[in-house]
Formats: structure tokens, C-alpha cells, sequence
């Protein structure tokens, strides 16, 4: 009797089949037999994202462009624009390659969206200089050779001239002494503190920070 019951249970072979079938539910919610359907499914062509019209004025042009809702200030500049100058480093708003300038002000252009600076006034590093003649903080980058590589360089060189704006104003730093000053003192301990969300792996900062002393006139 013990031994016919024991027949009629499962047996090893339907106990490991089950696990199989129970690991593969669990560890990619698709039963078993569903493989080939999904694979259909994979080589489908994806739906194209919505897009819609925009215009920029970059560089004093106005430019217009379908863009995804969705795009960043960064990725409509080097993807749909042609404007590589900006750089994608971190894509965080850690590193600063993708500085630019949004009506006068230094922006992440990683963080921000295309779309909400319709309007504005946008600034690349491609725009600074007049024709032949480079701004004087790309000067000054060139005569203190303030990059090495050169890949955070653009960043570096559209937050200074923010940064020199900002100062002009009269706008104190975590390091400033004397905060109601409407002075303020391009000191080293000043620039690097002013210019701290702008990183250079290369470790270019003693070149980097002359070269600001000089396009301050604080040399």
C-alpha cells in the first residue's frame, strides 16, 4: 500500500521541471513557452518619440529645431545643432564640461531642458569670440596654457566668463570676508572657490587659476 502511494507522487524529473519553470516566472516575470513570443516582440520596431518645434536663440541666431520634450539644453546643442563645443562628461551636473550660458547666467546645460529656454538667450562656447578675435578668458586659457587635454576646457571657459560677471556684481562667495562688500577681490582662494563646480581631471588648476587672474585684470 506505502508503496503504491509513493508511485502516484510526483517524481524528481516533474519536482526539478517545476523549479525551472517557477525560477524563470520569478526572475523574468515571462512563463515557459513564452520565449519565442517575446522575441517577436523585441524585433519590433519602436514607436518614434512625439516631437515638437522649437526655436533657440544660440549664439545671437535663432534657430529652430523639432526636438523630443524630453531633450536636454546639452543634447539638442551637440546632437540636433551641430554644436559640440559643450561637453557631456558626468551628465549629472557633477563636472561642469557642459557649461553654458543662459542670458548672461552659467548653467549645466545636462540638467536643464531645451524646451524651457525658448527665448533666452543662449551662449556656447562657440560664440564667444568675434571673428577672429578670441574673448579675452580663451586668450588668457591660450597664454597660460590652462587645459591639457582640453575635454573640460569649454565648460571652464563659459563659467569663468559668468563668474566674472558675477563678481563684477558684487556677488560674495562661501569664502568672500566680507559679504556686504560690493567690491570683491578675485583672489586664488576666491577663483577656486567660485570655480569649484568645474572639474579638470587633468589637474590644470595653477594654469587654469592664472589665466582668470589675467582676463580679471587681477594679475
Amino acid at each position: 500500500m506505502a508503496e503504491a502511494e509513493r508511485r502516484k507522487g510526483p517524481t524528481r524529473r516533474t519536482v526539478l521541471e517545476g523549479g525551472v519553470a517557477t525560477g524563470l516566472l520569478l526572475a523574468t516575470g515571462m512563463p515557459v513557452g513564452a520565449e519565442q513570443a517575446d522575441t517577436v516582440t523585441a524585433t519590433a520596431s519602436p514607436t518614434p518619440a512625439p516631437t515638437m518645434p522649437m526655436s533657440l536663440r544660440i549664439n545671437a541666431k535663432d534657430l529652430a529645431v523639432d526636438l523630443d520634450p524630453r531633450t536636454t539644453l546639452l543634447d539638442a546643442l551637440r546632437n540636433h545643432l551641430g554644436l559640440t563645443g559643450s561637453k557631456k562628461g558626468c551628465d549629472h551636473g557633477q563636472c561642469g564640461a557642459c557649461t553654458v550660458l543662459v542670458d548672461g547666467r552659467r548653467i549645466n546645460s545636462c540638467l536643464t531642458l531645451a524646451a524651457m529656454h525658448q527665448g533666452d538667450e543662449i551662449t556656447t562656447i562657440e560664440g564667444l569670440a568675434e571673428g577672429d578675435r578670441l574673448n579675452p578668458v580663451q586668450a588668457a586659457f591660450v597664454a597660460r596654457d590652462g587645459f591639457q587635454c582640453g575635454y573640460c576646457t569649454p565648460g571652464q571657459i563659459c563659467s569663468v566668463v559668468g563668474m566674472l560677471d558675477e563678481a563684477k556684481a558684487g556677488w560674495p562667495s562661501h569664502v568672500s570676508t566680507d559679504v556686504a562688500s560690493a567690491a570683491v577681490a578675485l583672489t586664488d582662494a576666491e577663483i577656486r572657490e567660485r570655480m569649484s563646480g568645474n572639474i579638470c581631471r587633468c589637474a590644470a588648476y595653477p594654469n587654469i587659476v592664472a589665466a582668470i587672474r589675467d582676463a580679471s585684470g587681477e594679475a
